[in-house]
Formats: structure tokens, C-alpha cells, sequence
């Protein structure tokens, strides 16, 4: 499947909660990054080229190849209402993680879903 058909399905790929919506947005994110005439089919050498380079998606996010700034990654994750009760992303969103952390786990999901999605 060609990177720009991909972007496609994704788009369409109609979701409801603020958390799938990101993990939307951060998949097309890291498919823009490609050039959009290759093929993905979700090999390892393709999942590696979405990691632009790091080992890892906490490398990634860390390393500031996405959001960097908390209020960012929270005002993409949460609801409205769960922005404003993380004082706009100025709280950590719970006792283990930060903002950086969930980001990696939505950069995670993203991938995967790209991968799932080459491979119909």
C-alpha cells in the first residue's frame, strides 16, 4: 500500500474519543515523514523508518521528534475536560507517567495501527 493511500484510510478512519483521535494524528504525523509514493507494508525495515531514526518510541519521544512541550501532548490526548483538569497539561497525568510517557504510548498505538492497516 502506497504511504499517501495510507494517510487516506487513516483519515477516514472515523473515531470518537479524544485518545483515538491522537493516536490518529500522530499516525499521519509519522507517515507525512515518509515520501508518499513509497509502498508500506509494514515490514520491520518499515516499521524502523517511522522511528525516524530511534531505537524506540520513548527515544522518539524523549528526543523530541514529536510534541515536546506537556501542554501540547495533553491538549492532543485529553478531552476538553480532562485538559482543563490537568491545568492545561502543568499536572502529570497520573502517579507513574508524564506527558512524554503517553505520548509514547499513543506513538506505540500509532504505529501499530499504520501496520495493521498496510497489511488488509
Amino acid at each position: 500500500m502506497k504511504v499517501s493511500e495510507l494517510i487516506k484510510a487513516i483519515e477516514e478512519n472515523k473515531v470518537r474519543s479524544a485518545w483515538d483521535k491522537a493516536v490518529n494524528e500522530y499516525a499521519i504525523e509519522l507517515l507525512e515523514q515518509l515520501n508518499k509514493d513509497d509502498d508500506f507494508v509494514g515490514s520491520p525495515a518499515d516499521k524502523k523508518s517511522l522511528l525516524n531514526g530511534a531505537d524506540n518510541w520513548s527515544q522518539f519521544s524523549y528526543g523530541g521528534c514529536s510534541l515536546i512541550y506537556n501542554g501540547d501532548i495533553a491538549e492532543r490526548v485529553c478531552s476538553p475536560s480532562e485538559f482543563k483538569k490537568s491545568k492545561e497539561g502543568e499536572r502529570n497525568p497520573n502517579s507513574r507517567e508524564e506527558w512524554l510517557d503517553v505520548q509514547t504510548r499513543a506513538l506505540t498505538q500509532a504505529s501499530n495501527r499504520i501496520v495493521k492497516i498496510a497489511k488488509m
